[in-house]
């Protein structure tokens, strides 16, 4: 937040920082499970590196001539998002892995994962799911649908750019292909993919 309000003056732009801070029990537990799915689907499982993904990442950067430092958990963005900026570096990448190892050891998971999702970015000056939720849907986040949890966490990975209300096309497809996943581990049943298709058609074909 600091970093953006920084950025803005720099920039000479005027924006404002939003965020309400909600328990993880007062979050939609689709939305829980939909930022999950698209940004660290084995969480609950690692000790803050998903060591698989963070092999891909280099392979795709090798490929690409890149170096994106791809790869990160939910675990390394909440270390990130605290204490350091979004500028990359080498260094700052080994600054969030000593960070990452130590939340990990002083925090439970679910406190790891409150913290992630009150704080992170959802869109200009949004932080945090309450206000992306009220931004977006008006509505708090508890009582977000499987298919606006898809939608919102679709949008993790460059929410400044993309917005989930909208029908650009990686949107689309990031959003249906969360929420597919959701309906297949029986996170949503049939009854309700089949009413949330039309809602979504209605919602968001316009």
């Amino acid at each position: 937040m600091k970093y953006r309000e920084e950025e803005w003056k720099t920039k000479k732009e005027h924006h404002k920082i939003f965020q309400i801070w909600v328990p993880l029990s007062k979050m939609s537990p689709y939305l829980i499970k939909a930022v999950l799915i698209a940004e660290d689907d084995k969480f609950w499982k690692h000790e803050g590196f998903d060591y698989d993904s963070i092999e891909k990442a280099i392979e795709k950067d090798i490929q690409a001539g890149k170096f994106r430092f791809g790869g990160s958990t939910i675990s390394q963005q909440l270390a990130k998002n605290l204490y350091l900026s979004p500028v990359k570096s080498i260094w700052r990448k080994i600054a969030e892995a000593i960070l990452t190892w130590k939340l990990e050891r002083n925090l439970s998971k679910k406190r790891i994962l409150e913290l992630y999702l009150n704080l992170v970015e959802w869109g200009e000056g949004i932080f945090g799911v309450e206000v992306a939720s009220r931004h977006y849907f008006g509505k708090s986040s508890i009582d977000l649908t499987p298919l606006e949890a898809a939608r919102l966490a679709a949008i993790l990975p460059n929410p400044r750019r993309f917005n989930p209300t909208g029908n650009q096309g990686y949107i689309v497809k990031r959003s249906q292909l969360i929420y597919g996943i959701m309906i297949k581990r029986g996170i949503v049943d049939s009854d309700f993919e089949e009413v949330g298709k039309t809602s979504e058609d209605n919602s968001f074909g316009n």
